[in-house]
């Protein structure tokens, strides 16, 4: 299977290329700026101590290893936090976290990610392991939420425009939470088009509609000059997410507790505490998003 990671380089070598071809060249303002390696160095340590621990601790008991790595992830994240905040040329501005809209559609992200990436990674599980998929076809069950993603978030996105951002940053995550309820009930012995397309359609639907708001929000509430760090936090945000998510949701929702071979009931409790998590980022996006403000740049 890791094979797969070779579809890659040809698609970086093809984004280069159009880039190259077809993206007109923008600059900045003379800026004299510095690698900000003490940030790079310590992000990357206080997540890799705090993931390590989330992993191993539940599964093989909180030993001294498991807590040795998580007292020094989370020192590691808090240094993070602290070089960012006096550094001349910070890889992470935190003044950027004064806007509104900006905290909060990370925050946002933060927990609507999380849980769509646990929800892919466990659905395939739950194919492969419970319901007997071979890997190809669990990973082509979900292809319908990469096409209609394709197909219609262009769309989404201009009906963000006119009539803003905050309905449909609200509505998609909700949306989303309903296709995990409905992907909770995928049982053996029921038909791919009864017991699961209706939900990865639903799942898609969400998408559609939170992605592209989310997107030109996050772009919207910084100013031009840090569009790509605002897009890069936030798509980092998303990665982390995904990938806390992953390492927590086994042992909170039981699924390591499970037999060999199978995900057991924790499976269910998983869709429902994702879905718990997708509620939870539509009403942030309720509560930070202001339309006439976002135009604004606020």
């Amino acid at each position: 299977w890791r094979w797969i990671f070779l579809i890659n380089p040809p698609l970086g070598i093809a984004a280069i290329v159009i880039a190259r071809r077809s993206v007109p060249e923008t600059r900045a303002e003379p800026h004299q700026s510095t690698i900000d390696v003490s940030g790079a160095v310590s992000l990357s340590l206080g997540l890799a101590g705090v993931v390590y621990a989330l992993i191993e601790g539940p599964g093989h008991g909180w030993a001294t290893p498991a807590v040795a790595s998580l007292a020094g992830g989370l020192a590691a994240l808090v240094a993070f936090a602290l070089i960012e905040t006096r550094s001349a040329d910070p890889m992470v501005p935190m003044s950027m976290f004064r806007s509104r809209h900006f905290a909060g559609t990370n925050a946002a992200t933060f927990v609507v990610w999380g849980a769509i990436g646990a929800v892919f990674f466990l659905l395939t599980l739950r194919l492969q392991l419970d319901l007997g998929y071979s890997a190809l076809a669990a990973g082509a069950a979900t292809l319908p939420v990469t096409a209609l993603m394709m197909a219609f978030s262009a769309r989404s996105g201009v009906l963000a425009q006119q009539i803003g951002a905050r309905l449909p940053m609200t509505a998609g995550p909700l949306v989303a939470a309903a296709a995990f309820a409905l992907l909770g009930q995928v049982r053996p012995g029921r038909s791919y088009a009864a017991g699961l397309l209706p939900a990865v359609l639903l799942f898609g639907a969400g998408l559609v509609i939170t992605v592209a708001p989310l997107t030109a929000t996050v772009l919207a509430a910084v100013d031009d000059q840090h569009a790509g760090v605002g897009s890069a936090i936030n798509n980092a945000v998303a990665r982390v997410a995904s990938l806390l998510a992953i390492a927590v949701l086994p042992a909170v929702s039981g699924i390591s507790d499970a037999p060999a071979g199978t995900l057991g009931s924790g499976y269910v409790t998983a869709m429902r505490i994702c879905g718990g998590l997708c509620m939870l980022g539509g009403a942030i996006c309720w509560a930070t998003i202001r339309n006439p403000e976002l135009a604004a740049g606020t």
